[in-house]
């Protein structure tokens, strides 16, 4: 199967919201729309990448973005942050996640950054293979707390 990597720039790309609505099942369409909308109207901030197989349908996505605000282990700023990665169960196994990855870190190379960076929360072992076979190394491993101060 052939498949191609096509930049998004629409907030209101179906494909993408479907396979946005694939890797987080537990968020609203309305939200995630919002979301989109918000990526999109910073395109010198944010990118997205699809993946589009030889039948037309998006299987993949990526988004992007410049970070200027501390991430443990990173050195430079601004850095390049995977925010998100999905591919579809079908089209697992042929490279598509390591090319979206690629293609991102690119985009951050070409806005000036050194590194490219990314996360996953502390019970996601699968996401913490796919980051370790995509050349991430891991940096810490942290849980963050709060309290309200009123009320």
């Amino acid at each position: 199967m052939r498949y191609t990597i096509c930049p998004c720039s629409r907030a209101d790309d179906a494909g993408w919201l479907a396979l946005r609505h694939a890797l987080f099942p537990q968020l609203d369409a309305a939200f995630l729309r919002a979301e989109m909308a918000r990526f999109v109207a910073q395109p010198d901030r944010c990118a997205q990448f699809l993946v589009i197989d030889e039948e037309g349908e998006p299987v993949g996505l990526a988004e992007v973005s410049l970070r200027a605000d501390p991430v443990p282990g990173v050195r430079g700023a601004p850095m390049a942050f995977l925010e998100a990665i999905y591919v579809a169960p079908h089209a697992r196994r042929h490279g598509l996640a390591r090319a979206l990855v690629t293609q991102a870190r690119a985009w951050g190379r070409a806005r000036g950054c050194t590194e490219f960076a990314s996360d996953a929360l502390l019970d996601n072992p699968d996401s913490h293979a796919l980051h370790r076979a995509l050349g991430f190394e891991e940096t810490t491993r942290i849980v963050c707390f709060r309290q309200r101060t009123a009320g």
